[in-house]
């Protein structure tokens, strides 16, 4: 394995552990490449299934376990907190709600930090670790802050984590704290606290946002734990948040792989949903533009995909044409009564999660999914992730039923 500018035609190579964030001849950004693999797809399932019985901590992890797919590390060098191994829980009232037969959510939320961030932060700190740095660092919304924390404290290494001043939820401020990082609150937004980190970042600080590639690694793995909890055949639909667009930009990568080596013979069409103040991405789809403009004041509640910049949206988009998918956005409103709908189906998530059933429902009614389609919502973050937004609305309900 190598790394290379995730632009095929810059075709820029650099070793695997290189710690450039970005390809030194185009400034785009870089993946890990992996252009072989000695086992045969079917002796890879087989293995996979067997490592389940084991009680190998790399086997254990639900994102170390597909190892073939990552780079490689000692045993003793992998920090890992058993992430991964997450349920997809079948949709009963959000279904019919959405106006689908077939409605699956993988939910994220169900890891160590509760969050998706725990399936990238095992990978990127491992790398960390073996790099020798002593400082990690990135800038979040909230949920980076929390899940890197956790891991830099499990490899005994400073976390320092970025905030805009006063847009975190205190739930996932309170968990970064826990876990022993070091605060710095910058005034703005994500992507102010973003430039203000890779402002200040030097050597002795290793940056652990999801530009870097490593990151990217073990949030794919998340396609493979699916596929492989559906025997192998993908849904008609993929729906996942869009945010900064790791997250996709991962699936798409895994999608990729998947099919080079046999894995899989179709992929899912993934389906990207962005809140509507904070769209740039989706905006960039409806019109057919080549690039993207950024949204300079980005505003939902939906904080967790508060980000008016998304770094990842080249990658993100290579994966939504890969796939024959699309680009939506949703409205506040959508969010929160989708989001509800989750509560009452016994679910639970962050509100940034919900814009994938919000966004489902969007394009039933517009007639673009069928009623009978197989379909797989990404959830990113735990019920717990946000509960001021829970008790907000809640008291919302109430002054409205009284008056």
């Amino acid at each position: 394995m190598y790394l290379r500018c995730h632009d095929r035609e810059c075709g820029a190579t650099l070793d695997l552990h290189d710690r450039a964030l970005e390809c030194p001849k185009c400034g785009g950004l870089l993946e890990v490449a992996v252009d072989e693999m000695p086992l045969l797809p079917e002796d890879l399932k087989a293995l996979w299934r067997e490592r389940r019985m084991s009680r190998d901590p790399r086997d254990v992890s639900g994102v170390w376990r597909y190892r073939e797919f990552l780079p490689a590390y000692e045993p003793e060098q992998i920090v890992t907190l058993g992430e991964g191994n997450t349920p997809l829980v079948r949709g009963k009232r959000t279904a019919d709600w959405a106006g689908v037969h077939d409605l699956q959510f993988k939910h994220l939320g169900w890891n160590p930090t509760a969050c998706f961030k725990d399936l990238g932060m095992t990978t990127g700190m491992t790398e960390a670790c073996r790099a020798g740095a002593q400082v990690v660092a990135c800038a979040s919304t909230g949920n980076t802050a929390a899940s890197m924390a956790a891991y830099a404290a499990r490899a005994d290494v400073v976390g320092r984590v970025y905030l805009p001043a006063g847009q975190v939820s205190l739930n996932k401020l309170a968990q970064a704290l826990d876990y022993g990082a070091e605060i710095v609150e910058v005034e703005g937004s994500f992507d102010d606290a973003l430039n203000t980190l890779l402002a200040t970042a030097g050597d002795e600080v290793y940056f652990l946002n999801s530009i870097n590639p490593f990151r990217v690694e073990g949030q794919k793995t998340t396609m493979f734990d699916l596929l492989d909890q559906l025997n192998w055949q993908s849904p008609d639909y993929l729906i996942v948040p869009g945010g900064n667009l790791g997250n996709s930009a991962a699936f798409g990568k895994a999608f990729e792989e998947l099919l080079r080596f046999g894995l899989i013979d179709r992929a899912p069409k993934m389906i990207v949903v962005q809140a509507a103040g904070a769209n740039p991405f989706a905006r960039m789809w409806q019109t057919g533009a080549n690039e993207l403009i950024p949204v300079a004041e980005p505003e939902t509640a939906a904080t967790a995909i508060r980000i008016g910049n998304p770094r990842s949206w080249k990658k993100s988009l290579r994966g939504v044409q890969l796939t024959g998918g699309c680009v939506l956005d949703v409205t506040e409103g959508e969010i929160a009564e989708a989001k509800s709908v989750i509560g009452r189906d016994g679910i639970g998530c962050e509100p940034a999660s919900a814009v994938t059933l919000a966004g489902l429902r969007k394009m039933r009614r517009a007639g673009t999914i069928a009623e009978n389609a197989s379909v797989v919502a990404i959830l990113t973050g735990h019920v717990l992730k946000d509960t001021n937004f829970i008790i907000k609305h809640a008291e919302k309900k109430e002054h409205t039923h009284v008056g």
